[in-house]
């Protein structure tokens, strides 16, 4: 595999627009954050049945069935972090290697609608996961083991930048 891991720490996402999708995560307020996941899932549905979906475009970039199970995955660790932060004070996150997971669950060779429908219900129960979050819990806080440390809200403005962005890498 010739992909090479990101090493970036992208908690910039909120501070600043991302150079390359143009989403600003920092100026999403909470309580849209439910509505764009849900949103998201449409496109996402669409971008996994499309031709030739397990096809690279070239040896460095994930196939769109990559970016979708990537995504799925993401939905799935957010939700696991929201509902540490929620039950427990100040949680440190498990660390989460994403590209190991990729190779490891093999996310080219996975069926695409079965994608399709594990990242709908993801992404579906993370949006009601957040819409549950009443406002005096918004200043809960959880960290990585790198010392990010996040609040619900910014755990949230962090987290929907990555199916953002990555809609708009298989959309380029």
């Amino acid at each position: 595999m010739a992909i090479v891991p990101d090493t970036k720490n992208w908690t910039w996402v909120l501070e600043r627009q991302c150079p390359d999708c143009g989403f600003f995560a920092g100026d999403v307020s909470f309580r849209d954050i439910p509505a764009l996941i849900r949103a998201d899932v449409d496109a996402w549905a669409n971008v996994l049945s499309s031709p030739h979906v397990a096809q690279r475009p070239n040896e460095q970039t994930w196939s769109r069935l990559e970016y979708g199970a990537h995504v799925r995955d993401v939905h799935r660790k957010f939700l696991t972090r929201l509902d540490l932060v929620r039950t427990e004070d100040d949680p440190l996150f498990e660390n989460w290697d994403q590209d190991a997971t990729a190779i490891e669950d093999d996310y080219n060779a996975q069926d695409p609608a079965t994608v399709a429908v594990e990242l709908a219900d993801a992404a579906r129960a993370l949006a009601d996961a957040f819409d549950a979050v009443p406002d005096a819990d918004l200043s809960r806080t959880g960290r990585r083991s790198d010392g990010a440390r996040f609040t619900i809200r910014t755990l949230a403005q962090y987290y929907i930048h990555d199916p953002v962005h990555h809609l708009w890498d298989v959309r380029r």
